[in-house]
């Protein structure tokens, strides 16, 4: 099991596995060092690997984000809590559109399983817009929406939310220092920005306020991960 404090992760970067298996997902890791940055397992990984990778993961002495974004049924939700808890996961979550009795069925779903990792909700999609969020029926603003669905995150007792570095000031202002921020479409000045659409610079999220930081393509596809691991460390060191 890793060594490092549940709730506390001395590094602000989460490098996203955003890989097809485990041997890909290995490959990276082995590159990589667990004091520099935690690591992100999602959809894709997790339904390829399974509980075995995540709990190898943890072994290496890496804090893993659980990146399953349940919405389901409370009930469901509180069970998949319980048990991605178990695999001594440091943070997971839970979408924050699932409503308040999900949101709080997932914390007693944590709570159940002994462990203590941090869960948060998502609040809208990184690759979602404006138009986007018409398109599907929500006719408010977007910064909105997000600000709606992080106060009821914090009503249901959960840690924080992952949303846009974009959105940081103002759930800061409204949701208090000690709420956990985690902010993917994060890209070096220097890196394309892909399928995100609401993108800032590391340094600058931390300025407006984020937690976390998730990092993908920039670490992943780089021809040396933990070289660019570094320079973006020493370019949040710079910026404190």
């Amino acid at each position: 099991m890793s060594q490092l404090n549940p709730k506390i992760h001395a590094s602000k970067i989460i490098v996203a596995l955003d890989y097809a298996d485990a041997t890909s997902a290995l490959a990276l890791v082995n590159q990589l060092n667990p004091a520099l940055c935690g690591l992100k397992v999602g959809k894709e990984l997790f339904t390829a690997a399974g509980p075995h990778l995540v709990e190898t993961l943890v072994n290496k002495g890496f804090n893993v984000f659980l990146d399953l974004k349940f919405h389901d049924i409370p009930n469901t939700v509180a069970k998949a809590c319980e048990a991605a808890s178990r695999l001594g996961v440091w943070m997971l979550n839970v979408h924050a559109s699932g409503g308040l009795a999900m949101m709080q069925a997932a914390k007693e779903g944590v709570a159940k399983s002994g462990q203590q990792p941090l869960l948060i909700a998502v609040t809208v999609l990184t690759s979602m817009d404006q138009a986007t969020l018409n398109q599907i029926g929500i006719a408010g603003n977007l910064q909105d929406q997000v600000l709606k669905l992080a106060q009821l995150t914090q009503q249901a007792g959960l840690d924080g939310v992952v949303c846009s570095a974009q959105e940081a000031p103002v759930l800061r202002q409204h949701l208090g220092a000690d709420f956990c921020l985690v902010t993917p479409g994060i890209r070096p000045a220097d890196a394309k920005s892909d399928d995100q659409t609401r993108i800032v610079t590391p340094a600058k999220a931390l300025q407006l306020g984020a937690s976390y930081l998730v990092v993908g393509r920039p670490i992943t596809q780089a021809t040396n991960p933990l070289a660019s691991l570094q320079s973006i460390v020493a370019e949040i060191t710079k910026s404190l």
